[in-house]
């Protein structure tokens, strides 16, 4: 019955977007076909925080070519020039950044003043970037092109850091404040190939070519955006030649799409079953064993994920490029005991719609090995306190493992260690803390990913996290455009070479 109502799905929202996509933003046909078509761009969230930079809407910043900050990542993780043309450390507290020749948008240059001005601002907003989380940072400008970054205790990785989508430079025409609250306007302040000109709430926004961009000139002439929440409208949108590009389309619709329109790419997402390590049935390390056994990996990436998935392989998955050639066998696994009846809760949340999905197959998997499972789905926001608290004893959930700041490391020290803030298995084990530990204090780009890989064997041999599959996002891009940015992870989408 799934199957037969997309068709008539499809036909139902295909007149009600057909509106939606008509190119805007002051450029008429004769002006595009002379200097460049302008981009249609559907995207999946809609701004939550008046596309401030600091929280969630920096990603869509970031990928629609507005925003930048000092780096950026590589295809490798790791950290790579953006604003700052070099750097080089001073001392295990200080580094000095050295900054290229480049514009804001308003017009004004990028100096080290700026620079340093809206770092500062970053470090005083309310509540935190999560870049910043933990971290004191203090920026000075030195010179005409330098811009001095001192941290409060040594931060092997503030290059990395400093990539985050959160961290992005403005000009100083962007701070203001709205009563006591600071607030910060990208529109026609920040740096990248595309300037934000218009934005209509959490519907739509326009963005035009930025023309004395550093980095060259963007083929397109603009980007007109709608953000759709509904993965059918957008997929039909696309279908139907409303858009040119179409993020997030769920699994369950990309049949309905050209293959020549689609594109599947390996994400740093990883989905895993979650143990709760301090009480319940799954205390005894024996049932963690059980449970890890029981599952197949394989049965959910091919039919749940359609093929769009890997099967899991460890923490990290096929995206972060470096991990399979360092991956060790888990460390210290028990023996597998028996379930025998044993009742468990299994929870997780339907705002990711394969989600319910891969519980159903493991519930079913689970109780094939002697499991009572009971099952509990609800929407993220009222399942997240419980889910911290250890309300249940098993948890699916998908999770960014290079989250906010691309460090390997990070993850494992907030999701798997006794002070960790997001520890839903309630992991606290003195072995791999002090193997996280050595991880964060590990300097040198190869150095931490093996830390970061002896630490993820210390882990997973506690069973306390078992990885189910490695995720691939699809992207609707249709077969006119040229030179997407499809991202593992997740920062980019539209660049001065995107065109159609």
């Amino acid at each position: 019955m799934r199957h037969r109502l997309r068709p008539l799905l499809a036909l139902v929202l295909a007149p009600v977007l057909a509106g939606c996509f008509a190119s805007g933003g002051g450029t008429d046909a004769a002006d595009n076909a002379q200097d460049g078509s302008r981009l249609r761009v559907a995207l999946a969230f809609p701004p939550a925080e008046n596309l401030s930079p600091y929280g969630a809407d920096a990603t869509i910043l970031s990928r629609l070519g507005v925003t930048e900050g000092l780096t950026a990542l590589d295809a490798n993780g790791a950290a790579a020039p953006a604003l700052a043309a070099s750097w080089r450390q001073e001392n295990d507290r200080t580094w000095l950044f050295t900054l290229r020749e480049a514009t804001f948008q308003d017009g004004s240059k990028v100096t080290p003043a700026a620079v340093a001005a809206s770092l500062t601002h970053a470090t005083q907003a309310k509540p935190a970037p999560a870049a910043l989380s933990g971290v004191t940072l203090t920026a000075k400008a030195e010179g005409s092109t330098g811009v001095r970054i001192s941290t409060g205790r040594p931060d092997p990785i503030l290059p990395l850091r400093l990539s985050s989508p959160s961290l992005a430079i403005l000009a100083d025409k962007a701070y203001g404040k709205d009563g006591k609250e600071e607030k910060v306007d990208p529109v026609g302040t920040a740096t990248g190939p595309f300037e934000l000109t218009k934005v209509m709430g959490a519907t739509a926004a326009t963005l035009d070519r930025y023309d004395d961009y550093w980095g060259g000139r963007a083929q397109a002439a603009g980007i007109d955006v709608k953000f759709v929440a509904d993965g059918t409208a957008r997929a039909s949108a696309l279908r139907t030649d409303q858009v040119d590009l179409a993020e997030a389309i769920p699994v369950a619709q990309a049949a309905t799409l050209d293959k020549a329109t689609r594109e599947a790419t390996a994400t740093t997402r990883t989905t895993s079953l979650l143990l709760n390590t301090e009480k319940g049935p799954f205390k005894d390390a024996a049932l963690r064993a059980a449970a890890r056994q029981a599952v197949d990996t394989s049965v959910l990436a091919k039919d749940v994920y359609e093929g769009y998935a890997d099967a899991g392989a460890g923490i990290y998955g096929p995206a972060v490029t470096w991990a399979a050639g360092k991956r060790t066998e888990p460390v210290g696994r028990a023996k597998a005991g028996k379930a025998d009846g044993t009742r468990i809760t299994l929870a997780t949340y339907d705002n990711r719609p394969e989600l319910p999905e891969v519980a159903q197959v493991l519930k079913q998997q689970l109780a094939k090995a002697g499991f009572d499972v009971t099952l509990e789905v609800r929407e993220y926001s009222r399942l997240e306190s419980d889910a911290l608290a250890g309300e249940f004893d098993a948890f699916v959930l998908a999770r960014n493992t290079l989250v906010d700041t691309g460090d390997p490391v990070s993850v494992l020290a907030g999701d798997y260690t006794c002070d960790g803030g997001y520890n839903i298995a309630q992991l606290c084990d003195k072995d791999v803390d002090r193997a996280v530990a050595k991880a964060e204090d590990t300097a040198g780009t190869a150095e931490r990913q093996d830390a970061a890989m002896a630490a993820e064997a210390r882990i997973l041999g506690t069973d306390a996290v078992v990885p189910l599959v490695h995720q691939r996002i699809i992207t609707g891009v249709a077969t006119s455009v040229r030179g997407a940015l499809l991202d593992p992870y997740e920062r980019t989408l539209v660049g001065t070479g995107t065109r159609r």
